[in-house]
């Protein structure tokens, strides 16, 4: 198959992929403390949840820094979608513990706000000051990964999502410097995942890999990477959650992330991701979830401009309107993923989260604010973009 090869002028472009260093393997969350070590830690600030303090993994991971000779400042008080406040009350502690080297055991919550963490402790003021992209210029400290659940690709992107509590929505804070130094991905630890996280974040691998294949910027080194992504989570998400602790689907789930994770931070995103970080922001809620409610009206509405990427991404997904029309191909898509969301149990529409009419204009101006707007391939207006959030109602 010739995917990716010619697709709109590639060719003469300069290609950059970030990308940090990966550890990958079950057993392999020691790994995170030689790292701490080789970067000169002394007192690593390690960022993570209560869910995962009380499953084990931190204590796990304490006393494999111990065996270093390293004592962690250990801070959970964060929630999920984390808050500006949140990272000023976290820097504090960082500051207090006269810390160094940040790991960040958790999601993508936890590890948004270990970066929120690390930007202040560079470049001092409020997290709110960052958004956008390269606005934290100063060399932060070194950053040590181990995501707990599939999907949200913090782990190895460029990416710090923050919620701004006074205006109500999430602020993107983009930068080569946040992508962190070591992810260490072991799949045990997904096994602690409550089911609706497993859903939530496997949808977000998947809109990841869905985007950054059909996005502006994507080029053909994303492109592989976000073909994997979109084949793997939609042949394993069921699978790991009908059975939770077969390790197989749960490796195969942990490299699914892992590749949209290095697709999206080199190609970034779209329109499903602009929309979800308002309603996220709005109402506090799975980002996962709300992603598998939109991307099906994303797909369609994308397709009208350009249906040809989708035609890849339906022979990812061994569609047989891969053989058809590019147009067929991409509503074929948008029903499959539809189907995918309603299987791991999303709800069909916005208004079941809670998303009412006279939100709508809201949020639409929101979203053609955000920097993932920018690579979507279809430009929105004001009132298309209000009817793309109505549709999804």
């Amino acid at each position: 198959m010739n995917h990716g090869v010619h697709r709109r002028g590639t060719a003469a472009r300069l290609v950059k992929f970030h990308a940090p260093e990966i550890v990958f393997g079950i057993g392999s969350l020691v790994e995170a403390a030689h790292a701490t070590l080789r970067f000169g830690g002394f007192r690593p600030f390690l960022v993570t949840d209560p869910g995962l303090i009380d499953a084990g993994w931190v204590s796990e991971l304490e006393d494999h820094l111990t065996e270093q000779g390293l004592t962690a400042t250990v801070w959970s008080g964060l929630t999920p979608n984390p808050k500006d406040f949140e990272i000023a009350a976290g820097f504090e502690v960082y500051q207090e513990g006269e810390c160094d080297v940040i790991i960040a055991l958790g999601g993508g919550s936890v590890i948004d706000a270990a970066k929120g963490v690390a930007v202040l402790a560079a470049n001092g003021g409020n997290i709110l000051d960052y958004e956008g992209v390269d606005q934290a210029t100063k060399p932060i400290p070194p950053l040590v990964m181990v995501p707990t659940t599939s999907g949200t690709g913090a782990d190895v992107s460029q990416f710090c999502i923050v919620t701004d509590t006074t205006r109500g929505t999430k602020i993107t804070i983009i930068g080569r410097a946040l992508v962190p130094d070591v992810t260490v991905i072991d799949p045990r630890l997904l096994t602690t995942m409550p089911e609706w996280l497993n859903a939530a974040t496997g949808l977000d691998a998947l809109t990841h890999g869905i985007e950054a294949f059909v996005s502006l910027a994507h080029n053909p080194l994303t492109d592989h990477h976000a073909l994997r992504a979109v084949g793997l989570v939609t042949e394993n998400l069921v699978n790991t959650i009908q059975d939770p602790m077969e390790m197989e689907a749960r490796s195969v789930m942990a490299q699914a992330s892992l590749e949209a994770g290095l697709a999206f931070t080199n190609a970034i995103l779209g329109a499903a991701h602009a929309m979800s970080h308002q309603v996220g922001g709005m109402l506090d809620l799975p980002h996962g979830v709300i992603n598998g409610i939109l991307l099906p009206h994303v797909i369609r509405f994308n397709s009208t401009t350009d249906a040809a990427p989708f035609v890849a991404i339906a022979a990812a997904l061994s569609l047989p309107e891969q053989h058809g029309t590019p147009e067929e191909a991409a509503l074929a898509v948008a029903d499959r993923v539809e189907r995918l969301a309603r299987e791991v149990g999303v709800p069909k529409g916005l208004g079941e989260l809670g998303v009412r009419e006279e939100d709508l204009s809201r949020l639409a101006s929101f979203a053609l604010l955000d920097a993932c707007m920018s690579t979507n391939p279809r430009e929105a207006t004001q009132e298309q973009m209000v009817a793309l959030f109505r549709g999804a109602l």
